[in-house]
Formats: C-alpha cells, sequence, structure tokens
C-alpha cells in the first residue's frame, strides 16, 4: 500500500538556513495494517504523514501509494487520491462550526459527486456506528472534544477510503477520552480492515498498535510490533 525509499524532506535547500526533517526515510507498509508512528515533538512525524497523504511532496527519494508514483501526479489527481483513497483525522477535528454532524460528515461525499440521498443515508449509519446517532444534528459547539473526534472519524471514512492517516488524534482530549478514541480506532481495523497509520507521541497508545514504528530527528530507529499487538484497550 505505501512504499517509500530513501526519502528526505528539507526546507530552504541550498540556503545557510538549510533544515532538514526528514532524514533517508524507508518505510513499507501493506494493505489492512495499523502502524503507529511514534515520537518527540519535532521528530518528523507530521511530515512523514503529509507526504503520505500527498499533502506534501518529497525533497528527494521515492514514494509509491497503492504502486502509484506520487511524484509523478498532477495537482488535480493528487487531490483525488486525497479525496477518495485518504481519510484524514486531525487533533483539532477540522470540522465545519456552522454545519451539523451529519453534514459534516456528508461534505467529502459532496466533493466526490455522490448523489444526496446516499450522502445522508451513508452519513447516518457512520455516525450510528460511532455511537453518535443522537447527536446527528447537533453543530460542533455542542459536541465535546471526544464526540467531535467522532465525528471526525466519521467523516474520514465516507468515501470507504483504502488509507486511514490519524495525526494525534487523541492530543487534544483528556486521557479517559483519548482511550476511547483509540478503542475506535481499534474496532474499525478489526471490522473495516482498513490500513491505518496512527501518529502520537504517546508511547501507551502506540504499543496498542500490532506495529509501532519510532522516528528521532528524521530517522527510523525501531520498527517492531506492539506489546498488545491488535488487542482491546479493555477486556
Amino acid at each position: 500500500m505505501i512504499q517509500m525509499r530513501d526519502v528526505f524532506k528539507r526546507y530552504f535547500a541550498d540556503t545557510p538556513n538549510e533544515i532538514t526533517v526528514l532524514n533517508g526515510i524507508d518505510l513499507s507498509i501493506g494493505s489492512g495494517e495499523f502502524v503507529a508512528i511514534v515520537g518527540q515533538s519535532g521528530s518528523g512525524k507530521s511530515t512523514l504523514m503529509n507526504i503520505i497523504g500527498a499533502l506534501d511532496q518529497p525533497t528527494s527519494g521515492e514514494y509509491e501509494l497503492g504502486g502509484t508514483p506520487i511524484q509523478e501526479l498532477k495537482r488535480d489527481e493528487l487531490a483525488e487520491i486525497r479525496n477518495r483513497k485518504i481519510g484524514f483525522v486531525f487533533q483539532s477535528f477540522n470540522l465545519i462550526p456552522r454545519s451539523s454532524a451529519l453534514k459534516n460528515v456528508e461534505l467529502p461525499m459532496i466533493y466526490a459527486g455522490v448523489k444526496a440521498s446516499e450522502r445522508a443515508r451513508r452519513a447516518r449509519q457512520l455516525l450510528e456506528m460511532m455511537e453518535m446517532e443522537e447527536r446527528m444534528n447537533h453543530f460542533p459547539s455542542e459536541l465535546s472534544g471526544g464526540q467531535k473526534q467522532r465525528v471526525a472519524i466519521a467523516r474520514a471514512l465516507a468515501n470507504d477510503p483504502d488509507i486511514l492517516l490519524a495525526d494525534e488524534p487523541t492530543g487534544a482530549l483528556d486521557s479517559k477520552t483519548g482511550n476511547l478514541v483509540m478503542e475506535i480506532f481499534l474496532r474499525i481495523h478489526r471490522e473495516e480492515q482498513k490500513t491505518i497509520l496512527f501518529i502520537t507521541h504517546s508511547t501507551e497508545l502506540a504499543e496498542l498498535c500490532p506495529r509501532v514504528v519510532t522516528l528521532k530527528d528524521g530517522q527510523i530507529v525501531s520498527d517492531k510490533a506492539g506489546t498488545n499487538a491488535g488487542g482491546k484497550l479493555h477486556d
């Protein structure tokens, strides 16, 4: 699903202020894997996610998504991949304040050209899967942090993407709510067989994933199985 070879990301390249954020990344992730990307702030986690999510391009190296060389795609082709192939979940939720939970989940399907009746049906189905059926007509300001993140996860699943990219999805939540959100990702992985990349600074949450990749100073320093690989948080 994801193949990266000798990927570098530099800013202010060829100037005295040059900064290397990713330093020769080699990473292979198969279809259906659940991988935690862990590391301290500044390790390169978010930059790596932006490249994997086709939001940014590497300075050098090769990146293939589903066998397609990303560097060779045009802007509209990249937008198509982001909309149809990848679901994004962010720490800040990124919900539209003046739209209900239902309308927020429908949004990616509007861009994909899905008919209104089908959009509404699938959005309701996804919110029910997130146990948000009683809150689907509420606005983001009327939802708790955990509820907002469940709406964001439902939205990420709207177009049935091949990959879910979650960038610090529990970072703005207390530990109890963060654990509940983590349980949702584990359930999606078990039931939907999605390829999931879970970016976090929490080694505790990362260890619950089947595979843990650790970044430090823009390099992969560890790639191992989690101690509770694929398990549940609670019995």
